[in-house]
């Protein structure tokens, strides 16, 4: 299998600063036909493609765009996810870059199948030198009528906002992030209500990410090849990030079923130097780790999901031989650490005290109630954290009491079993 071109199929074809190019390889047309369509038909078309949400929650695109209309009250807005905030992830940037009319576009067909008002970019800090590239695009659209008052004659009024947010890595969570455009500190709430019915300045609010969006006017426009690829229920394509000890670094797009081997030996072109890989971490910092025994697993939801590991935010870490497992737990744990936001008990002290425990580990100064009490800290943080932070911040320690419980045994259990 070789990297394809489908949601990245415009990529060095018009000039990403000039609509006019943009419409001359067939862009708006998609927003064109939705205009003439029935808004409950664009979720249908989601759902049979089973789009899943491609920013890390995995749930069912056309499901929530379809719930999001059925909301009974007035002023709904959608809000686009740019924030991209896992670490070695970076496809929906490569998107913003190379392809931002299309996402644009994408944020008008989701305003009108919801039936918005208004429609709202929250881009992560770091990507600030974008912000000229959207703000031009949502200009033009402006002017040529696909944004504003009676866009395309519908009599639909519909307006395109960009924010940016400070760089605090739980503002990818919905909402924090609409804390953080409504100019309040940006952490977490209880919920419900949930966004769909209370969300952005309490208003009903559907929320997507770059990459889910960004496959809409395509779908829209020729959705067959798109249903042609795949395995199973895991349909279509998906971008993937490949980093970490690869020849190859960069951003791909793939039919799901590919193998992990394949994405990394083909793909990435293999690991520098030809060394073993140590472990793999697919899905961001808040995703599960493996080793080399996944190898040959499809890059699908269910058979992702088989071999206890999560797609996530689309991301695909590769660690070799020279970084031990607690090193890279550690630093792992340096990040939940940092990125916390604090507010609420389990995720503030657990992430604390877990540091602490593999600090003893790196030292070798633990005890086997050390471990004891680490376990039941990564089992009670994700059942009681306030948000989804705190619920994953431990799935890369609890993956590694599964795949290397050698780490975790104690210099007393070592010294019985080599007498033993």
């Amino acid at each position: 299998m070789k990297e394809i071109n489908y949601i990245t199929e415009n990529f060095g074809k018009y000039d990403v600063f000039s609509i006019d190019s943009y419409m001359d390889i067939g862009g708006f047309a998609s927003l064109k036909k939705v205009i003439a369509m029935d808004t409950e038909d664009i979720a249908t078309l989601l759902t049979t493609a089973k789009i899943k949400g491609r920013g890390g929650a995995e749930y069912p695109m056309g499901r929530k765009w379809s719930q999001a209309h059925a909301v009974d009250r007035p002023h709904h807005c959608v809000v686009c996810n740019a924030d991209e905030g896992e670490t070695c992830t970076f496809k929906d940037r490569e998107l913003i870059k190379n392809d931002p009319f299309n996402l644009i576009e994408a944020i008008i067909i989701a305003g009108w199948a919801v039936n918005a008002e208004d429609g709202y970019i929250y881009m992560r800090a770091e990507y600030g030198s974008l912000r000229p590239r959207l703000l031009n695009a949502i200009k033009q659209a402006e002017e040529r009528g696909f944004l504003g008052e009676n866009i395309l004659n519908s009599g639909w009024n519909y307006k395109i906002h960009l924010y940016s947010g400070a760089g605090a890595y739980v503002c990818g969570e919905g909402t924090a992030l609409i804390r953080s455009i409504e100019g309040k500190a940006g952490r977490p709430r209880m919920k419900p209500p949930f966004m769909k019915q209370s969300g952005l300045f309490s208003r009903p609010t559907c929320i997507d990410n770059v990459e889910s969006l960004s496959i809409v006017p395509h779908l829209l426009r020729d959705a067959k090849p798109y249903m042609e690829m795949g395995q199973g229920d895991s349909i279509g394509s998906k971008m993937i990030s490949v980093g970490g000890n690869v020849n190859r670094p960069g951003v791909y797009e793939m039919p799901f079923g590919m193998t992990v081997r394949q994405i990394i030996y083909d793909l990435a072109g293999g690991i520098q130097g030809d060394r073993n890989i140590r472990l793999i971490q697919f899905g961001g910092v808040s995703g599960k780790i493996s080793d080399s025994r996944v190898l040959d697993v499809p890059y699908t939801y269910e058979d992702f999901a088989k071999n206890n590991l999560i797609i996530g935010s689309g991301s695909v870490l590769v660690i070799d031989e020279r970084t031990s497992v607690i090193d890279f737990l550690r630093y792992t744990q340096d990040f939940f650490l940092h990125e916390s936001c604090g507010q609420c008990i389990p995720c503030r002290e657990g992430n604390r005290h877990i540091r602490i425990f593999l600090e003893k580990i790196k030292d070798g100064t633990y005890t086997d109630e050390d471990i004891k009490t680490m376990k039941t800290f990564a089992k009670v943080m994700p059942m009681s954290s306030l948000c989804g932070l705190g619920e994953t911040a431990q799935n890369a320690l609890k993956s590694a009491f599964e795949i290397f419980p050698e780490v975790f045994t104690s210099n007393r259990q070592k010294s019985m079993e080599a007498v033993y």
